[in-house]
């Protein structure tokens, strides 16, 4: 699924991007050694890495992966300071990084807490929704709002039609694939954007997150606004949601 933040893992509470500048270990080819290259890890605990910075969002990263149940540490045995790898599960191969000494423990840091992915199993809601997104629309009992939208797909330029269900402050799209945003925390406003003077923009708390843009018929484009709104009211604020999720103890956050 394409979503806001992923249903599978519980409302938007953003993991802990990290982007920069390392060296990678180069151990195929003729020329072996260290080569500099843009490294993204995003909220959904991937590492993506890039040649250059100008290259995030516009290519396709030259290599990805997973980093839930990675093994991830400093290594010493190179002769190199600052040196960290990361072995991410069942894949054989092994991630050499190098950094400067203050990168060295951020990325250390970031990597570690994706590891470990976050699951609020006791949350009914989220019980109640990942039910719901593998429901068939019309069996959804008492949307806040229904209808068709029309979604913005930013990689095509283009506006693809879904019909859209609103529970909850949880957004279900559907098509050939059945998708959901959650949408705590979203700021929601009418939004000009491309040739269309007026959309639906739901922008989110954090620039880690995707903002979102529909449209729909003039008659319903207000409608979908206040249905909105007035279902992301029902829930608490973004940042109560994340420090309840803060307080926890430790061994609660972890599978």
């Amino acid at each position: 699924m394409t979503i806001g933040s992923d249903i599978a893992r519980g409302p938007n509470i953003p993991r802990p991007p990290c982007r920069g500048y390392l060296h990678k270990r180069t151990q195929s080819g003729l020329i072996k050694g260290w080569r500099k290259r843009w490294f993204v890890l995003t909220h959904d605990c991937c590492l993506h890495y890039y040649k250059n910075k100008r290259d995030e969002g516009k290519r396709q990263p030259l290599s990805s992966a997973k980093l839930e149940g990675a093994e991830v540490g400093p290594d010493d045995s190179l002769g190199k300071p600052f040196v960290f790898k990361c072995r991410p599960q069942y894949w054989s191969r092994v991630y050499f990084l190098c950094a400067t000494s203050n990168q060295e423990r951020k990325w250390l840091e970031a990597m570690e807490r994706a590891i470990h992915p976050i699951t609020q199993q006791n949350h009914v809601w989220v019980d109640v929704t990942k039910h719901n997104s593998n429901m068939p629309p019309l069996a959804v009992k008492n949307p806040d709002c229904l209808g068709l939208l029309n979604k913005m797909d930013k990689s095509k330029d283009t506006w693809i039609q879904h019909y859209c269900i609103l529970k909850d402050a949880c957004l279900y799209l559907y098509s050939g694939i059945r998708a959901g945003i959650y949408l705590q925390g979203y700021a929601v406003r009418e939004q000009a954007y491309g040739s269309k003077k007026s959309t639906i923009e739901l922008k989110p708390p954090s620039d880690e997150f995707k903002t979102f843009y529909f449209c729909a018929d003039n008659s319903a484009e207000n409608k979908w606004i206040l249905a909105i709104k007035a279902s992301i009211k029902k829930w608490r604020p973004f940042h109560q949601v994340l420090q309840d999720y803060m307080s926890l103890p430790p061994e609660e956050t972890r599978m």
